[in-house]
């Protein structure tokens, strides 16, 4: 029995992404671990202890016992407190540390997910997003990974892997969020539509439809009238629905016609996404 058909694309998106992280990692030398990025509170050796304790705990190791300090800015909810702890108790390690445990991790995770036998819609369980298909877990991580590997690009200057499989699921991840951002936490009105046109590596039109339940769904048919329209390149619409940026910062990058009150409130409501 092999690995679902279904689930080797995410797999090799996943291997592929992962993989370039331990590639940026391994050169890294002793000031570039420290570097900031564009995730609050966290530097490249932060990012790196994240995406190493994202892929732990997928693997079912116990998570670390440490207490986190109580100075640190960043950590403002229960979410942050948890993801935190992962990084914190890596703050101290050294270079060859990180990137022989990162090594060693993603040993350990591909050979996991090369004996994957679960279907795509078995239930799986975490102690952060709850219980959910295997095939949506599976993307979960690839989003995780893929973005966290930008993050790691743009602090290092070192572009590159905007177009690859990993970013196409990120794309879907990200447009998965945009009905509730949109419909919900935006309030935008019954039977109007917001439209996103982004252009650069990963291309594509997408409309959030809310309709006269206020309920919002995501397609990729036109708008005819939509009440905003976003226009803007693939990387600053990750960055900014990702929570990585705010809109004022990228605003010689993104065009946004219709109503403004609406946009305004949309943009605020992108959350950053660990």
């Amino acid at each position: 029995m092999t690995v679902h058909p279904s689930l080797q694309p995410s797999i090799d998106a996943w291997t592929q992404s992962i993989e370039a992280i331990s590639e940026l990692a391994s050169s890294l030398v002793d000031g570039e671990w420290n570097r900031a990025t564009e995730c609050p509170g966290w530097s490249v050796r932060d990012v790196v202890s994240h995406v190493i304790g994202g892929e732990c705990e997928a693997l079912g190791d116990p998570r670390p016992i440490h207490t986190l300090p109580r100075d640190l800015y960043h950590v403002t909810d229960e979410t942050t407190r948890y993801l935190e702890v992962q990084v914190d108790v890596r703050r101290h390690h050294t270079g060859p540390e990180m990137t022989s445990e990162l090594e060693y991790t993603i040993i350990r995770r591909s050979r996991q997910l090369r004996n994957e036998r679960r279907k795509p819609e078995d239930i799986v369980s975490h102690p952060l997003h709850g219980k959910m298909p295997l095939q949506d877990f599976l993307d979960w991580r690839v989003f995780d990974v893929w973005t966290h590997e930008q993050d790691l690009r743009r602090a290092l200057r070192r572009p590159g892997n905007l177009d690859t499989a990993a970013a196409h699921v990120a794309r879907d991840v990200l447009l998965g969020r945009l009905p509730k951002v949109i419909a919900e936490d935006a309030g935008a009105p019954k039977k109007s539509a917001v439209v996103f046109d982004v252009g650069g590596p990963v291309e594509f039109l997408r409309t959030v439809r809310v309709d006269e339940h206020g309920n919002g769904t995501v397609d990729s048919s036109p708008s005819l009238g939509p009440i905003v329209t976003f226009t803007t390149d693939w990387e600053t619409f990750v960055r900014l629905t990702s929570g990585r940026v705010r809109a004022k910062k990228v605003a010689d990058k993104l065009r946004i016609e219709g109503d403004t009150d609406l946009a305004e409130r949309i943009v605020n409501g992108f959350a950053p996404a660990h």
